[in-house]
């Protein structure tokens, strides 16, 4: 079997999977295939993101100069306690610099994913929006044709 085939058979696979998941909860009905996501929900996650990173970068900091400091002294002793002390400390300021980081990632990849979603949601109603007269009793509405394209 091919790659190409596997990789058709995987996605066919979990598709079916997908649709056929029960909801537990959310905005759909539930078995829905679709994943909703309103933009408050996204506000509030990258609302905690950010929270978490300017309440970390000094908490994950305050002992750093004590730390660092009893190492130095503690080495200088000749004590192997001060040497691992030392290594400890730049190795909480590694976890807390890439922690830092990746709250920051989720902030601004959730700010363009709301950017991003409005744009596409702004385009698709306006390709929808019929132009020039409509019909007496036709109300506007957009064919079931014209409507289907979009969600290919």
């Amino acid at each position: 079997m091919s790659f190409d085939e596997e990789w058709a058979a995987d996605k066919a696979a979990v598709t079916m999977r997908l649709n056929q998941a029960g909801s537990t909860g959310g905005s759909g009905p539930k078995g829905s295939a679709d994943y909703v996501v309103e933009d408050d929900d996204l506000g509030e996650i990258g609302h905690a993101a950010k929270g978490l990173f300017d309440g970390l970068e000094p908490a994950g900091k305050h002992a750093n100069a004590a730390s660092e400091s009893a190492g130095s002294s503690l080495k200088g002793d000749g004590f192997d306690t001060g040497a691992a002390l030392s290594e400890v400390n730049k190795t909480w300021e590694t976890q807390v610099k890439t922690l830092l980081q990746a709250c920051a990632h989720i902030s601004n990849h959730l700010d363009y994913t709301k950017k991003s979603s409005k744009a596409n949601d702004e385009w698709i109603g306006a390709q929808l929006r019929i132009v020039g007269p409509v019909a007496p009793g036709n109300e506007g509405a957009v064919s079931a044709s014209q409507i289907d394209k979009f969600f290919r």
